[in-house]
Order: C-alpha cells, then structure tokens, then sequence
C-alpha cells in the first residue's frame, strides 16, 4: 500500500467515531513487515443442542440480540431431515422457535404457549407456516430485529423478514414484543402482499434498521447467473418504510475471487455503525474426491449423496466480510471459522454457520475486559440434533493492524478529528511495543508529539490513552488535518478513537 505523504489527499472527518481498523479505509502508507491480519475467534462451549422433538438436526439459522431490557434474545429455524433412500423427509414442519439468557452462555427454551405442537402449547415455538393464516411460509427462515427507527411504532417495536414456500418471496412481520408477529400490510390494503420479489431467498434473508443513514437495509440471497445453477451471492436494497423496496443490487467485493456465499450475516457493527460486519458461510463443492472418504461421518455423508451428490461432497465454513456503504465489501479469504478437528463433526454441508448478531458477555477469566460472543452450528444434518457452539472475539478484535519483531510502520491519510485524547485497543508481547507521532497534513511532526517524544507503549487494553512525554491533550489540534504514525513491534493496534 502506498499513498503520497504531501497535503494534497483529502482529510477523513471521523470525530469521535470509532474505527475498527478492519480495512485500508484510513491508511495511506505501510513500511517495514506490517499488515491487516485477520483474527478468528476463540471456540468455546456448546450452549445449546436442539434435541427437542420439533426441532431436529436441520436447525441452521439463528439470530440473537439483546432487548432493551438486558435480555439476550436467540431466534432459530427448527427442522428435522431424516434420509428415506435416495430422498429426504421431513417429520414435522420448519418452526421459528425461541431461547433466551442473561450472560450469552446459559440458554434456556421457555414454553411459550403460542403454537400448537402436536396437541399441546407447551413449547417455545413462536412461528408455524401457517400461525399466521393465509400464506405458506418458511417459518423457520423468519429474521427478527428490535427496530430502532425513532418513527417506529409500539405496535412494530420488532420487525421481520420471511420468504414463502411458493412463489419465493419475502414478507415483512411486526410484533410489538418480538414474540407475537403478524403480518404488516400497506394501508388500505386487506391483504399483506411481499415487499421484495426480486431473488431465490433460499437461506437467511434478513432486514435491520441503519441507524447511521436513517433507512431499512436488506440482504438476500440470489443466483448470479441464474438459479439453480449460477453462483450463490447476496444482494442488497433499502426502504424508508419496511415496506417499499428499492431495486435489489449485487454486493460487490472489489478483487476477490468468486465464491459461493450461501448467507450473508450482514449489519453495522454496534461500536462503529457506519461500518458493516459480515460473516457469511462459504460454500465449497470440490465434488467427491479421494479425501471426502477420509472426513468424518463417511457413512451418513454416502447416505445423504443418494439424495444429491452435493449433500455429501459440499463442506463450509465462516469468512468475515466488511464495508463501509453497505453493498463494496472487502472479504477475506482466508476462513474466520475453520471446521475444526473431526471430533466435532463440523465437516459437514451447513456446518459452521454464524448466527446473526454479536453478542457482549463477560470473560470467563475473572478480571479480563467482555468480549464478544458468535454462536456458530455444528453437527449440521447427523443424528437427531445440531449443537450451538459459543465462539468469542476481544471488542474489536477481528482485524488488526500487525507487525512482528522486526517491526513496521503505518502512517495514515489526513484525519479530523474531535475531542482531547486518542485511545488505543493493541496488544503486543513482552518485548513489544507502540510508540506514535502526530504530524501536520503536510507530514511534519508537531511538536510536542513526536516519534521521539512519544511513551512507548506495551500491554495489553482494549481502551488506553496514548501519551507523550508532555502528556495526552489533543484538543489544540481538534478540527484540523493531522497524519498519525504508527510504530509497531510485535503488536497488534486493533482500532483508534479520539474521545473528550
């Protein structure tokens, strides 16, 4: 990466936002054995397995969020695929079902008395295809969100997106306690009718409010080139309602090779809502070859290649994905959830799934800052259920600016920004460091915070100032251009905020 040091390149106004350092957004100039890196998450403990009799091994979509009311919300597709020779069949119907926690780790399944199963109400089924009368659909496909649109009413507090069985389209929901959805309709109108008809919507289409540009966003699944035989890939489009779309338009990842994306995951990330996070489950059909005998689970993945030759040779994993207006996105190749040792069962089609949305749980490791927790499938279409596994990032820590021992150097575009002092989450070894300058748009050091003046910082905090030697205050130079210049050894700077 190169970019010229002179004062001619525009300033990024950034304020006080913060700024994942997840992309080349804000750098300019890259020295010495430094890069972006990608860091993937820590796996962690199953905290649920879908052993329920209407849930089953097919229970691959999940959703979680929090309410405002501190409680974690999971939202997951519940269905069972039982092998019948050379076709599938299903015992019981795709459900939309429901759990919940206080801390992220511990879910419970409450009986929410709303759907009838097989005689009794005594389960935590929130959706059947046909609970809401008139319209066969996908249950189980059913994305919810708290919509924090200051225009929302009681009534639509929460907010989903579910396609039909047939044709494929997608309808909006509302409920006003995320529990009991009806289907919106456009005034007038006595009937609900679908708001996006322009896709497949084979997989978990979802919907949110973008807080940061005040519209609605969608992502979608669709075939480029044509279902059922183009390459699996998303597509995107807005709405000031809920219920009036624009054209759907392609996501678009820059120079990255084509892939199959067989979900999406998208949304702002809540730290820094002007950028999206996705974590999309890649999907590699290789075909059957020498080594697919030696995966795990050789005998279930012959019995589901009766059905399709893919449902045995197809394997996914998670990658991450980030954009800064919703439909370019700069993906990674690289997996940021690898299916794991053969133990876990996890080389299987519709492993490794991410659920949409993060979650801040405390550390298991009594004074260590939160984290955030994914909650990721395993055991995808073997036995009589999946496992949900906890998997957990440091805040911010997906993607890091890193140079090893040997050191690097990263010097920034022009920033603006507001405030009094510029905070830093990195982590380095031992033997160590960061040290920074301040420099003029023209790239000389201002005095005061010089290379040379600067503390040498070594640690590890998801929220340090960064000092020099006649201390941290900035504000003199608030609302004008300045360049940062990073020196790192053996760290990693995972994002930068100027705060008061």
């Amino acid at each position: 990466m190169s970019s010229s040091t002179n004062g001619n390149a525009e300033p990024v106004e950034i304020g006080t936002r913060l700024e994942p350092l997840v992309d080349d957004f804000l750098l300019a100039d890259l020295e010495g054995r430094i890069e972006l890196r990608l860091h993937p998450p820590v796996r962690q403990e199953v905290v649920m397995e879908t052993d329920a009799p209407w849930e089953g091994n097919a229970c691959l979509y999940r959703t979680v969020l929090q309410d405002d009311q501190g409680l974690m919300r999971m939202y997951y597709g519940a269905w069972q695929y039982d092998m019948g020779g050379s076709q599938i069949d299903y015992p019981h119907p795709y459900l939309l079902c429901y759990a919940e926690s206080r801390d992220g780790k511990h879910w419970e399944k409450p009986q929410m008395g709303l759907v009838e199963y097989e005689g009794s109400r005594d389960n935590n089924i929130l959706v059947s295809p046909e609970s809401l009368g008139g319209i066969e659909l996908s249950a189980g496909d059913t994305v919810v969100f708290r919509d924090s649109n200051p225009a929302s009413q009681e009534s639509a507090a929460y907010k989903a997106i579910v396609p039909s069985s047939s044709p494929r389209v997608l309808y909006a929901l509302e409920s006003p306690d995320g529990y009991r959805f009806s289907l919106m309709r456009n005034e007038g109108n006595s009937a609900p009718e679908p708001v996006i008809t322009q896709g497949y919507f084979d997989s978990q289409n979802l919907a949110f409010y973008d807080e940061v540009r005040g519209e609605y966003r969608a992502y979608f699944r669709d075939f480029d080139g044509g279902a059922p035989h183009g390459v699996r890939a998303i597509k995107t489009a807005t709405s000031p309602n809920f219920l009036h779309w624009s054209e759907p338009k392609w996501l678009e990842y820059g120079d990255a090779p084509e892939e199959a994306l067989y979900t999406n995951q998208v949304r702002p990330y809540a730290r820094a809502p002007h950028i999206f996070f996705g974590f999309p489950m890649r999907y590699v059909d290789r075909g059957w070859v020498d080594q697919t005998d030696y995966l795990p689970g050789l005998a279930l993945r012959r019995e589901r290649s009766a059905a399709h030759p893919r449902y045995g040779s197809v394997v996914t994993d998670g990658v991450f994905m980030s954009s800064r207006d919703g439909e370019n996105f700069k993906r990674w190749g690289e997996a940021y959830i690898r299916p794991g040792p053969s133990s876990l069962d996890s080389w299987v089609y519709g492993d490794n799934c991410i659920g949409w949305g993060l979650l801040e749980t405390e550390s298991d490791t009594p004074g260590m800052p939160p984290e955030l927790s994914l909650y990721v499938t395993e055991s995808y279409w073997a036995g009589r259920s999946t496992r949900v596994r906890r998997y957990t990032t440091r805040i911010d820590g997906f993607v890091s600016l890193h140079a090893p021992l040997s050191g690097g150097v990263c010097l920034t575009k022009p920033l603006i920004f507001s405030g009094r002092h510029l905070v830093l989450n990195y982590a380095t070894s031992a033997a160590g460091s960061l040290r920074l300058e301040i420099q003029d748009r023209e790239g000389r050091p201002v005095p005061g915070f010089s290379l040379d003046e600067s503390n040498e910082i070594f640690g590890d905090s998801i929220s340090q100032i960064a000092h020099w030697k006649g201390g941290s205050d900035l504000s003199a130079l608030a609302g004008q251009p300045v360049r940062i210049r990073f020196v790192l050894k053996d760290a990693d700077l995972y994002s930068i905020q100027f705060r008061e």
